[in-house]
């Protein structure tokens, strides 16, 4: 599956309060530093010591403002 990756920091960014706010990434562990991904479904995937998680989504056409503001394509 396609995902791109980025810092919880980018992500912060990216994210509409109507999808997720910062206090809820926070509590889900995304830090500045934090690598995260996110796949073409817009799920926020968030890397941990053995895996990923889960912690949220995006909505709406999140893939424009996440190829814009990463300059990243899905790979």
């Amino acid at each position: 599956m396609p995902f791109i990756e980025m810092t919880g920091k980018r992500l912060m960014v990216i994210v509409n309060p109507e999808e997720l706010s910062a206090d809820e990434l926070t509590a889900a562990g995304v830090t500045d530093d934090s690598i995260v991904r996110v796949n073409k479904q817009g799920d926020i995937e968030v890397r941990r010591k053995a895996g990923w998680d889960v912690v949220g989504g995006l909505l709406g056409e999140f893939d424009r403002r996440l190829t814009r503001e990463t300059g990243l394509d899905w790979a």
